[in-house]
């Protein structure tokens, strides 16, 4: 899910210190809306208004509906600061929205306080519009009062689906997490209710759809998302369950295989690729870390130079952000790859060069310590 939020996604201001996104999905609910609301909606409360009333009136709607949405993933947001946990962003979606948090909070109490924050905070905004379309007496504004009073108020519903990872599932989590004293028990078992519930809607959305609801079709597509965001989750939790208390020396390779940055393509492919393997390796001369030399640069260099050409001519240049220690915990290194879409880190102990840590090594790992 991450990754699909990375890749389509716009930055469109700064709240708070935080990054506010927008993915291009949400430009399709965002029409949507726009269009349902001013072709049957307002037309239907209103009657008898311009038609350009109602598409104003639609995209006003949709627009406070966004703005709804960014309250309520700021107000998890604002909970987690205060818990010293770093938000990478906010990005707003097909589904709606989701707060990126650095870590996991650091007790229960941490945890529902972060997930009931945006319930609360769309309950609340339920309310205020509520009661907005009381006061007002124009037909139209009060139409949009009204649905946005209850757009809020499903939205708040929604969110506390007791499946993880919606906030009613985190609820959960933190709920079986004070009781055991088990945070990735808590994780897991969490997580397996939020697959239950998505599969339930998936087969409702099903029945739906033979019984000629068309609106059957996004309740499956809705619980296929959950399905998939709570499986993922249930990975993540079993990965860190059995990288934690991990240090990068625990995994990392000690006896680097390196390239001294002299010698040429041909050296290179036939006393290292062809020998060792391997997709890439450290170009090193003394303590000079040059960079990673992988096949990408190679099949980069035509052929009829491999014998001129030099490692250090084509190689990667290393980055100081690419190292780091050998005290580290496994997840930092892996997030860190991640983040930095690398395959391997360099390991250093001070100043000095120790290891090599590799996005390979920390799977196979994984899959010989996996319970």
């Amino acid at each position: 899910m991450e990754s699909f939020l990375r890749s389509g996604s716009l930055k469109i201001a700064t709240i708070l210190g935080i990054p506010l996104r927008v993915h291009f999905s949400w430009l399709i609910i965002f029409g949507i809306i726009s269009w349902s609301l001013s072709t049957f909606y307002f037309p239907d409360a209103a009657p008898e208004f311009p038609a350009l009333s109602y598409w104003i009136a639609g995209i006003i709607a949709s627009l406070t509906l966004f703005l709804s949405v960014v309250m309520h993933e700021l107000a998890h947001s604002i909970v987690a600061l205060k818990y010293k946990l770093s938000i990478i962003n906010i990005t707003l979606f097909i589904f709606g929205g989701v707060a990126q948090m650095k870590g996991e909070p650091s007790h229960p109490n941490a945890e529902f306080k972060i997930a009931i924050a945006g319930p609360m905070t769309s309950f609340f905004l339920a309310m205020i519009f509520f009661i907005m379309y009381l006061l007002i007496e124009n037909l139209i504004a009060r139409a949009l009062f009204q649905y946005l009073s209850q757009v809020n108020l499903i939205l708040g519903f929604f969110n506390l689906i007791p499946g993880f990872p919606m906030d009613g599932g985190r609820v959960i989590r933190a709920y079986i997490w004070n009781k055991t004293g088990d945070f990735f028990h808590a994780t897991r078992k969490a997580s397996n209710y939020g697959q239950k519930i998505a599969f339930f809607f998936i087969i409702v959305g099903l029945f739906s759809l033979f019984a000629g609801i068309p609106s059957g079709l996004w309740l499956m597509i809705v619980g296929w998302f959950l399905y998939t965001a709570a499986q993922s989750s249930y990975q993540q939790a079993s990965l860190q369950e059995t990288l934690n208390g991990i240090q990068v020396k625990d995994i990392m390779v000690k006896d680097i295989v390196f390239m001294p940055p002299d010698i040429t393509i041909d050296n290179a492919v036939y006393d290292h690729f062809l020998r060792y393997g391997f997709g890439g390796f450290p170009v090193i001369d003394k303590d000079n870390i040059y960079g990673f030399i992988t096949l990408k640069e190679i099949k980069d260099v035509p052929r009829e130079r491999w014998n001129v050409v030099k490692v250090s001519e084509i190689c990667k240049p290393h980055e100081q952000k690419l190292e780091i220690s050998e005290k580290d915990s496994a997840i930092k290194a892996l997030e860190l790859m991640i983040n930095e879409d690398a395959g391997r880190l360099i390991v250093k102990d001070g100043d000095k060069l120790v290891g090599l840590i590799t996005r390979n090594g920390i799977a196979q790992y994984v899959q010989i310590m996996s319970k």
